[in-house]
């Protein structure tokens, strides 16, 4: 959206626009960005909250009132608080074929790659992952031809290695998302609300159920996280 800005201003019209990630708006210059420090995947805040939006859209429009850019302006408001049942992460999948894993799961971790730099960049580029020595990219590409053929891992050593990695990699994008977050909020999101963990759900009942290999079905998931899960894999609907 930063480089269409500056065809558009080329072409006489003026833009502007709202940022999720202070740090890429601050790099690429824009012509007019409104910084928000609202979760990944949303700019105008937390659902249903049409004052709110309103007044963030009123934000980015106040900035054409500059004739020139580039103009960086911080929105001086937090997003309310969301509960625990709304996934701080975009949960849109993006492709043609939404059903398959592979779409799904590489269409999530780009939506928290981002987020995943920023943590790393603020730690001084510490990280948990990289045990398995293979980059998420390639984890998430052979856990999910996994799923979709509906076979099980042929190196089991090598998948718990790449569980870890996955696990930390997704929970350190998510902490680094602004708001009030706390770890319980962050657990209850990797496990209950992310297609990786109704993928890690998908493995742990195929593995409960092999009579070899029931005992590796705890590695992949924690009792505590099976918790408003059916045998399916998808979250329980409790509102009934």
């Amino acid at each position: 959206m930063c480089a269409l800005g500056y065809f558009l201003e080329q072409a006489g019209l003026m833009t502007t626009g709202i940022s999720l990630v202070r740090e890429n708006a601050a790099s690429l210059e824009p012509p007019r960005t409104l910084w928000v420090s609202f979760p990944l995947g949303r700019p105008l805040g937390v659902p249903n909250d049409a004052s709110f939006q309103h007044r963030v859209i009123s934000a980015a429009l106040d900035l054409l009132d500059h004739a020139e850019g580039p103009v960086l302006a911080d929105y001086p408001e937090d997003a309310p608080r969301v509960d625990t049942d709304a996934s701080p992460a975009c949960p849109v999948s993006f492709g043609t074929d939404a059903t398959t894993w592979q779409v799904r799961l590489s269409a999530e971790l780009a939506n928290l790659s981002p987020w995943y730099q920023i943590g790393r960049d603020r730690r001084g580029g510490r990280t948990m992952v990289g045990v398995s020595a293979s980059s998420t990219e390639e984890i998430i590409e052979r856990m999910a031809a996994d799923l979709d053929a509906e076979t099980l891992p042929d190196n089991l050593s090598w998948f718990k290695a790449a569980i870890e990695d996955v696990k930390a990699y997704y929970v350190e994008a998510l902490t680094a998302q602004p708001g009030a977050y706390d770890p319980q909020e962050t657990y209850n999101t990797l496990w209950h609300e992310t297609e990786l963990g109704a993928a890690l759900r998908w493995f742990y009942d195929r593995f409960s159920a092999h009579p070899q290999l029931s005992g590796f079905a705890r590695i992949v998931l924690p009792r505590d996280a099976t918790e408003g899960f059916n045998p399916s894999g998808t979250t329980e609907d409790t509102s009934l």
